[in-house]
């Protein structure tokens, strides 16, 4: 181009870059506070985050600011719902592997009595078995670190225990008075969410799922499986205390017992726009007749389950009302290691009601709810129950539910509030069933090889007089009142208790429950309601 074509055209640029000059200038951060525009500026900070840095900076005395911090954000969550959480860095990864189903560790279960570190179960096929630990074995030394009479705590030796798969922990172990040097390469170990799958009556299956993790849809499917081989035409799921989990988990369940393209439930917030889960598929179980069992531990990922199944007629809700959580969360992890459970949005199941219950009068009343209800009489008395919404839904067929404050269900179970006699209550808050059961059984291995299963258990073995005599005396040891004095109702609940303690020794979860539903009033009637199998009106 020739110098006098470029000094026409020069006039013309200047003035094309003066005007988006100013169009961008209008357009930045600060051009309208009365100050010059900078091209190029950091955002304000926030006063909280102001105050911080003076703090850090200028005040007289050192301060630990991480718990500042802390304190400041939990204070700020007070003012929002009860559910939305600050997990600290030194919790978020135990919360995770909860949530995950899995750690890296050695794959034992261990309790501590007088600063004595006791294998209680060793999982099956996991690396301390095939290392070759036992239970009753008591654990000395973790490599160099001494942890035996050492003011050890659960914490401490589960840092000691666990680590990546493929490393080494070389174990000091006592064995009946032997000193035993074991080496145990860690391993991936599963973190089960179905405590228990079984036969509970002919052609009857039960399933025990303790929370909804990663894991969950898989091992229930498992299970289902499992117990169609054996029969099963009929099925009660467990969800007693259970506080939910990931939203997934429960809805690929309700899938499996809900037949296709119905609602499940439905979410929405202020910046979460609507989304439905319907069912898709063919599930295994879509026409035996089905019982869930609930309780006021029952939360979230649980009370969507049972609302789908309540809210299609899909099947008979048995127990207590639930805890009544309705708040969706999303965790987004921050930068200093720690993680922000936020509550995001409310759901909805498939009657258009929502089970959350109040929480406007502050996290405080809010976590008093249970005991509220206990002490109004709702936990033996059906009609005793608050209804906070009294606007009126229906199921498919046409029945009256309610929201606001968990999932009524269809059939009341009260509470035993018998097992808080002063002796029951100090034997279960010193773990004494627990700690005797583990101390019998390691004494008494060979008499429990005669039985081959759960079940035979629970049908063969009868704890006696002398083994009760033995607990007695095992319980005044560690100032357990009144047991020379016990009434029926304390004798038959010790038997129970001792005998389903006794097979989780020899069964882990799975054992307990066999064994402890037995005697179960909610799952007895759990049974006579499939068996009869009649519509609910």
């Amino acid at each position: 181009m020739s110098n006098r074509k470029l000094n026409v055209f020069l006039p013309l640029l200047f003035a094309v870059v003066l005007a988006l000059g100013m169009f961008l200038g209008h357009k930045m951060p600060g051009s309208n506070n009365g100050g010059a525009t900078v091209f190029f500026t950091k955002p304000a900070k926030g006063p909280l985050q102001e105050v911080m840095d003076l703090i850090k900076a200028k005040y007289v005395d050192s301060l630990n600011t991480d718990e500042l911090q802390q304190e400041a954000i939990e204070g700020m969550l007070a003012h929002l719902d009860p559910h939305s959480i600050y997990i600290p860095p030194a919790q978020l990864q135990q919360v995770n592997e909860d949530m995950d189903g899995n750690f890296e560790g050695i794959g034992v279960e261990f309790n501590i009595t007088a600063d004595t570190v006791n294998v209680i179960s060793v999982l099956s096929g996991g690396p301390s078995e095939t290392a070759g630990v036992q239970s009753g074995d008591k654990i000395l030394k973790v490599n160099d670190s001494l942890v035996a009479g050492n003011g050890i705590t659960p914490e401490k030796i589960r840092k000691l225990l666990r680590g990546p798969a493929g490393s080494m922990v070389n174990a000091t172990i006592l064995r009946q008075q032997k000193k035993v040097q074991i080496p145990i390469k860690r391993g991936v170990i599963p973190l089960y969410s179905v405590d228990a799958s079984y036969m509970a009556a002919p052609g009857v299956g039960y399933i025990k799922i303790s929370k909804f993790s990663a894991t969950t849809y898989d091992e229930f499917m498992k299970a289902i499986r499992g117990l169609e081989r054996q029969g099963m035409q009929k099925l009660v799921i467990d969800l007693r205390q259970n506080p939910g989990g990931y939203l997934d988990a429960a809805t690929r369940i309700a899938d499996e017992l809900i037949d296709d393209q119905k609602l499940i439930l439905y979410t929405k917030g202020k910046d979460f726009p609507r989304t439905d889960y319907k069912t898709k598929r063919p599930g295994m179980f879509e026409k035996g007749a089905l019982a869930i069992l609930t309780d006021e531990g029952s939360a979230s990922a649980s009370e969507i389950l049972a609302g789908a199944v309540q809210d299609w007629d899909r099947g008979t809700i048995i127990g207590r009302r639930t805890f009544g959580k309705g708040l969706v969360q999303e965790q987004y992890d921050l930068d200093n290691g720690g993680a922000l459970r936020l509550t995001v949005a409310r759901y909805y199941i498939p009657s258009g009601r929502s089970i959350q219950k109040p929480y406007g009068k502050g996290h405080g009343d809010y976590d008093e709810d249970i005991v509220e209800r206990y002490h109004h009489g709702e936990m033996v008395n059906k009609d005793s129950i608050k209804i906070t919404d009294t606007v009126p839904y229906t199921t498919a067929a046409g029945r009256r539910v309610y929201g606001g404050g968990g999932i009524t269900p269809d059939i009341f179970i009260p509470f035993d509030t018998a097992r808080f006699s002063p002796t029951l209550t100090a034997i279960y808050t010193r773990n004494a069933f627990g700690n005797f059961a583990y101390k019998y059984y390691t004494s008494h291995k060979d008499a429990f090889k005669q039985y081959k299963n759960a079940a035979d258990f629970t049908k063969q073995f009868q704890p006696g007089n002398e083994l009760i005599s033995e607990f007695k005396t095992y319980a005044k040891t560690d100032s357990v009142p009144g047991l020379d004095r016990l009434n029926a109702h304390d004798e038959s609940e010790i038997r129970v208790r001792l005998k389903a303690m006794l097979a989780r020794q020899l069964w882990r979860t799975e054992g307990f429950y066999e064994t402890i539903n037995a005697d179960d009033p909610m799952v007895k009637k759990a049974l006579e309601v499939v068996e009869k199998d009649a519509p609910l009106k």
